[in-house]
């Protein structure tokens, strides 16, 4: 709970201070990087979050990491960041700047599950069924579960249709369950 609101008021400075430089959408895309490198590597965020390390070292490898591929009020923010020894909810700012610069732009994320990806076609369609619910832009984040068999699970918001076949095997076995037949002897 202390590393979300932590992490949201993090943000949230963050949004203000880059609307009111002008670089919000540049803002944006370094969030992005920076979470997706904390995504892909954990041994990252560990790192982060040692309390071993010292701030000057954990500086200078996030400056080695992102030297020359983040903005400079982005790189000023993340060095503060450190500087306040905050680094260990860099990746819990990012994500969050992420979503609260999807709410500020009212981008809808429609997360797509299926068990061996989705092509072109079929994005196109879930674009257009999302969108015909509502008037936001819409990202699609792609999922792959092998254990869904076939089918999809689509979820917007709170909101989540299930048409997998792991799903429809579950029900079945349910119905079985409550078989209100009696086995004659």
């Amino acid at each position: 709970m202390q590393g979300t609101r932590v992490a949201s008021r993090y943000a949230k400075s963050f949004i203000d201070l880059t609307i009111q430089q002008g670089v919000l959408e540049q803002a944006y895309a370094d969030m992005k990087f920076i979470s997706d490198v904390c995504k892909s590597n954990h041994d990252f965020v560990i790192f982060l979050k040692s309390p071993i390390i010292k701030t000057d070292k954990k500086q200078a490898v996030l400056k080695e990491v992102f030297s020359g591929k983040l903005n400079k009020v982005t790189d000023a923010y993340v060095k503060l960041i450190t500087d306040k020894k905050r680094e260990l909810y860099l990746a819990e700012i990012a994500n969050e700047f992420v979503n609260q610069y999807k709410k500020k732009k009212e981008i809808l994320t429609a997360v797509v599950t299926t068990a061996s990806g989705i092509d072109d076609s079929i994005r196109k369609e879930i674009m257009k069924i999302v969108k015909g619910v509502s008037n936001s832009e819409v990202v699609i984040e792609e999922k792959i579960n092998k254990d869904l068999i076939g089918g999809f699970i689509i979820r917007v918001g709170d909101k989540q249709v299930d048409a997998s076949i792991a799903r429809r095997i579950n029900n079945l076995k349910q119905t079985f369950k409550e078989n209100p037949f009696v086995k004659e002897l």
